[in-house]
């Protein structure tokens, strides 16, 4: 099974790499801080490049991660906020840009590593999930039936990477 995991983060990222398809920013987010008294802006961290699959993301190592959030880095600017979640949203995009990422890029962060120890012991880690001795992925969280075997969800979120419709 573990090797089955291995496999496929690889052959999703052979792939990938080989198509140059367009990859994002992984980052890991550094709340708000003083250092020695001085406060320090929120900022995210730069981890890396991924693709994003959906409720999956593959580095170019084939290392699956369970998707986090997803901001675009964009310049703070004063605006009223007419709900707390779009002011938060506004402050995640403010860290990237203070992070370095450019306007625009589009930044994961909170992304969380697929353990395979979780999924020898607990069947389950992130959106993988083992049933008998395959593994599948869980692409919708509030269905628990909502599960495609592993190996054809990637290579179709990999075919809509590498060859997506016209217009999108």
């Amino acid at each position: 099974m573990l090797q089955t995991l291995d496999a496929a983060g690889a052959t999703a990222a052979a792939e990938l790499g080989r198509h140059d398809a367009r990859d994002e920013a992984l980052a890991e987010y550094v709340p708000e801080r003083r250092t020695l008294g001085v406060p320090r802006a929120a900022r995210m961290t730069p981890l890396g490049r991924v693709w994003r699959l959906g409720v999956l993301l593959v580095d170019p190592d084939g290392r699956l991660f369970a998707t986090g959030r997803v901001v675009r880095a964009e310049r703070p600017v004063r605006r009223s906020a007419p709900a707390a979640s779009i002011a938060e949203q506004r402050a995640f995009a403010a860290a990237a840009v203070k992070g370095g990422f450019a306007e625009g890029e589009t930044v994961n962060f909170g992304a969380v590593p697929v353990d395979p120890d979780e999924l020898v012991h607990a069947a389950a880690s992130g959106p993988l999930v083992v049933v008998g001795d395959a593994l599948f992925v869980r692409w919708n969280p509030a269905q628990p039936d909502a599960l495609t075997p592993l190996d054809r969800y990637l290579a179709d979120r990999v075919e809509l990477l590498v060859n997506p419709p016209s217009g999108a």
